[in-house]
């Protein structure tokens, strides 16, 4: 892994030929992208490109999804010069909280929960994921900000994938991802476009 190439001329989403593959079975993303985040411009191209579509919105705080989403989310904060909220899950957080149960990506059951002071009614937040593939994680993330009065200023991932919950947050909420068109489907088919 070279950590100081970028392309000559790089194109929007250069850096996603970075990610690795999985090679520890089912229960794991069929896709890493923590090797992006070792890269300086990856990282800083790939967050610029998630929050290009938000340039002049009204937003007052980032949201990272635990615990991948915590690196694009606290990446998003700084650039946007914004406090950072950490969703977590179940049983990780002292203070006091709200909870959702929700399924993940792979089927299984899980709860998150967000304290309870952070949202005030009307706050508009910015909430990053790594990845939405089936969209179970994100909407439980939304409903923990709207039953605490937030506003969904919009949802930022490397990739939406264009599943049945995919497609349900984008057809409800301003999205931003990095993915280009082009390779939209093999994405959506969890086959690399750059082979």
């Amino acid at each position: 892994m070279d950590l100081c190439h970028v392309p000559a001329t790089p194109e929007k989403g250069w850096y996603l030929a970075l990610m690795a593959p999985n090679v520890k079975g089912p229960n794991y993303a069929w896709l890493d992208p923590s090797r992006l985040y070792c890269h300086p411009q990856g990282l800083q191209d790939c967050v610029a490109d998630l929050l290009q579509p938000f340039q002049g919105d009204a937003i007052d705080m980032v949201a990272g999804i635990d615990a991948m989403g915590f690196i694009l989310g606290a990446a998003a904060a700084a650039t946007l010069r914004k406090g950072f909220l950490a969703i977590r899950k179940a049983g990780h957080l002292c203070v006091q909280t709200v909870a959702q149960p929700y399924t993940d990506y792979s089927g299984r059951e899980k709860v998150m929960e967000v304290r309870t002071d952070a949202i005030s009614p009307g706050l508009r937040i910015l909430l990053v994921d790594q990845w939405v593939e089936t969209g179970g994680t994100m909407r439980a993330a939304i409903e923990l900000v709207e039953r605490l009065g937030g506003v969904v200023a919009g949802v930022a991932a490397i990739c939406i994938e264009n599943s049945e919950g995919g497609k349900w947050i984008q057809e409800r909420y301003k999205c931003s991802h990095c993915v280009p068109p082009r390779l939209q489907p093999c994405f959506d088919q969890h086959q690399f476009g750059w082979d």
